[in-house]
């Protein structure tokens, strides 16, 4: 037991007449109770004062980064301005990501013991960096009720073969595959929330903002309309700054960083759930446990901390969302021995990761020679 696979790019490529080392699709041989119980007690509590320090130890770097680029960056001569401020946006991009994750932390009703401590931080710090918070609580926790599921999932649904759009050949090669990361990167995200994009067909229009959309229940409604109000506020603030400061001066301190962590967290997603290794299910096999089993964590090196391990622990995550980010890492190496195969993490670099979910991620349909046609997997 414990002989957990590490996957590199070249372990996933898969080659002619082979698979990559895949996830098992078959049902555990443990259960969700041996997994609580091979963790540390002590990683199901939740401080509320350790939660915060973390948020605020966030929250102190980056108005440092914003001082100090705001200072001193449009003082530096041509052309040193224009190479500091995509280094200042990614950083505080990355920076703001673990704000964010502390917000999904809330979403989770992993940062406290109290609910509307929860709710009110979420609220505040994900309506801030333009994510509305309640709207995408519930449709984060549908996805988490039904992981793997290729009707029902919420995000990140693999196309079926014969579902693929004509278009696709044409995208892809290597410049293509390269323009379809770019949109996605720019473009997932917000479109996902006006669209419902990636995301399992309604009966009808869809979207994150509307409160009588089919994705929320009548007592969620609500606290949809009040995400919106969120999101209103935060925009009329950027309008009145950027009538003060310019809207050059908004972009560069502050929206641009917000656009870094769109892409962060469309990166982080999008590889968790798309990767060759991992099985998808159809109405015949899915069930809630080998669902949430089939996901994989990401090794993003000093990336991992500064974004409180929300790459590196994922798995953890999916089986038991409420263990706060400071015991994650700790439940994770509990867990490890008893997952056995049914863990791996992936050490791809960043850019060959996506790119290799580009190519080799296309459409999803089950072996050919496999008894069971109701575990699906990608093929390109």
């Amino acid at each position: 037991m414990g002989a957990y696979h590490r996957i590199s790019s070249e372990l996933t490529s898969e080659k002619k007449g082979s698979h990559p080392m895949r996830v098992p699709c078959d049902k555990p041989p443990f259960t969700l109770a041996t997994l609580k119980k091979a963790i540390p007690s002590h990683c199901f509590q939740r401080s509320l004062i350790r939660s915060f320090s973390y948020l605020v130890y966030d929250l102190i770097i980056c108005y440092t980064l914003f001082y100090i680029a705001k200072t001193y960056i449009p003082t530096l001569p041509f052309p040193l301005a224009y190479l500091a401020w995509p280094v200042y946006w990614f950083i505080q991009g990355a920076f703001l990501t673990g704000v964010w994750v502390i917000g999904h932390e809330c979403g989770h009703h992993a940062f406290s013991d109290y609910p509307w401590v929860d709710n009110t931080v979420g609220f505040i710090l994900h309506s801030a960096l333009m994510t509305p918070f309640f709207a995408w609580k519930y449709s984060h926790r549908r996805h988490h009720s039904n992981t793997g599921s290729l009707s029902h999932d919420e995000v990140y649904l693999p196309r079926l073969k014969n579902t693929i759009p004509w278009y696709s050949k044409h995208l892809n090669s290597p410049v293509g595959r390269v323009i379809r990361i770019m949109a996605m990167l720019l473009l997932a995200f917000p479109l996902y929330l006006l669209f419902n994009a990636s995301s399992q067909t309604y009966d009808r229009f869809a979207n994150h903002f509307d409160p009588y959309s089919p994705i929320f229940t009548d007592r969620e409604r609500l606290q949809v309309v009040i995400s919106d109000v969120g999101i209103l506020t935060t925009t009329y603030v950027f309008y009145t700054v950027a009538n003060a400061h310019g809207f050059a001066w908004l972009f560069c301190t502050y929206l641009a960083p917000v656009l870094v962590v769109n892409a962060l967290f469309v990166i982080i997603t999008y590889l968790h759930h798309t990767n060759p290794t991992l099985p998808h299910y159809d109405n015949s096999e899915w069930e809630w446990f080998r669902g949430a089993l089939s996901t994989i964590d990401l090794d993003f090196g000093w990336l991992n901390k500064v974004l409180h391990n929300v790459t590196n622990t994922h798995i953890c995550h999916h089986l038991l969302s409420t263990i706060p980010h400071y015991h994650a890492l700790e439940a994770t190496e509990a867990i490890k021995p008893v997952l056995d195969d049914y863990y791996q993490i992936d050490s791809t670099p960043i850019h060959k990761a996506l790119y290799r979910a580009a190519k080799e991620c296309i459409y999803a349909e089950p072996d050919e020679d496999a008894k069971n046609q109701g575990v699906y997997w990608y093929r390109h």
